[in-house]
């Protein structure tokens, strides 16, 4: 069973972001991550052998939640909780294999270290080729052949599982910052990008499906002149994971239930 995690960002009232830091110029915010767990397994293979997602399986649970704790909290933060919580339900704590992709952030890997020590973790490979695109338009300029040929002998290597050679080929321009960065990300994740071996095992080793679970979160939250509040945005959210995950009908029994 795989547990694929990422966040992407929604536009927010004004009040909700003071004394944020943000992306803006001047250092400020403008908008609020909602963090994304998303449960399915993969025991169908395609044509190719490889291995695809079961129809029926996904489902998804969001929110504008923190995934930071303090050694001293007492107990995980709210989006950490929320995650295991999911992850319960679903049955991916009692999986024979357990899977946890993403894209490389640290808080992802942390989350999964303190609430799914079991799990192997894998970072998306297309997240990985992505930083390599990025590094060869640095070095040698976006859209020339130069460019485009460097990043496809890079991803082959990354494919292969040379990681030594990737590295060894990014440190002959360490000086470029987006080149440093990429080094600094291979080196972090080397246990997370031993791409054959994964594929030899018959796991997953990319994150398509939280990505589209991001889309699809964007699709509604991030409509023209949209500007939600924390308790705005999370019961939308909650309403948006149950339609997607096919549990919009027990969403209401349940409630109806409490009311009677």
């Amino acid at each position: 069973m795989y547990l694929g995690l990422d966040g992407t960002g929604v536009p927010v009232r004004p009040t909700e972001v003071a004394g944020r830091r943000g992306k803006q110029p001047d250092g400020s915010a403008k908008t609020r991550e909602v963090k994304l767990a998303t449960t399915w397994t993969a025991e169908g293979r395609d044509a190719e052998g490889r291995p695809c997602r079961d129809p029926g399986s996904v489902s998804y649970n969001a929110a504008v939640e923190s995934a930071a704790s303090r050694d001293t909290d007492p107990k995980p933060a709210a989006f950490p909780q929320r995650a295991h919580r999911e992850a319960q339900r679903r049955g991916f704590v009692t999986a024979a294999r357990q899977v946890v992709l993403g894209d490389g952030a640290p808080w992802i890997w942390n989350l999964a270290d303190e609430q799914f020590p079991d799990a192997i973790q894998i970072v998306d490979i297309y997240h990985a080729k992505q930083h390599l695109c990025d590094v060869a338009k640095a070095i040698h300029g976006a859209g020339t052949a130069l460019a485009h040929q460097w990043a496809q002998d890079r991803k082959a290597e990354l494919d292969a599982g040379r990681l030594r050679d990737l590295v060894a080929a990014l440190r002959t321009h360490a000086d470029t910052p987006e080149a440093s960065r990429c080094i600094q990300y291979i080196v972090g994740n080397r246990h997370r990008m031993r791409y054959p071996r994964f594929r030899a095992r018959g796991l997953c080793v990319s994150s398509g499906v939280v990505e589209a679970g991001c889309k699809q979160i964007g699709a509604r939250l991030k409509r023209a002149g949209m500007r939600w509040t924390v308790a705005g945005a999370n019961a939308i959210l909650a309403l948006r994971c149950c339609i997607l995950s096919g549990r919009f009908e027990d969403f209401w029994e349940r409630r109806a239930a409490k009311a009677a």
